[in-house]
């Protein structure tokens, strides 16, 4: 049984999905969302609302409360290819405060050339906020594309002080 649960953010309402400690899902469109991107063996364990999702929801707790490094203790799983997997490592070392270009983060994984695969692979980021892809931005700092709304990007970016 996976347990899921809402977080009341100051950018609107964060939707997780977990399995233990372990972040199966979060973003800030739905639980039908998510539900819909997960692995289906995951999917078909079923689903428990619980109004907290230990650890996870302290460490967000604590992210959104000014510790910005607190995401980097959620472990996470999410399906994808080895490509995609090899960008959502890379994400999570862009440091909270900073933003890194898709070039500079498909540079850092070997593929320089592959600028806009590096951006399908965070269009499908599971795990959002908790893999950073909202620090990813286009080459000439403009904010670029985000899943759910430039509006939440920036403000996610504001938070961590870097814009």
């Amino acid at each position: 049984m996976l347990v899921q649960s809402t977080f009341k953010t100051p950018v609107g309402t964060l939707y997780l999905v977990a399995r233990e400690h372990l972040l199966l899902g979060a973003g800030f469109r739905s639980f039908a969302d998510i539900h819909q991107r997960m692995d289906d063996d995951e999917f078909t364990l079923g689903f428990k609302d619980v109004k907290k999702i230990p650890v996870i929801s302290e460490l967000i707790s604590d992210y959104f409360d000014g510790d910005l490094n607190a995401l980097n203790g959620i472990q996470i799983r999410q399906p994808g290819s080895d490509f995609s997997q090899d960008v959502w490592k890379t994400l999570r070392k862009i440091p909270a405060g900073k933003m890194w270009s898709y070039g500079e983060v498909a540079k850092k994984i070997g593929s320089p050339a592959a600028v806009r695969a590096v951006g399908t692979a965070c269009g499908k980021n599971l795990v959002a906020p908790i893999v950073p892809c909202h620090r990813v931005v286009k080459s000439g700092g403009a904010l670029g594309q985000y899943g759910f709304g430039v509006h939440i990007k920036e403000a996610l970016l504001r938070h961590e002080n870097a814009l």
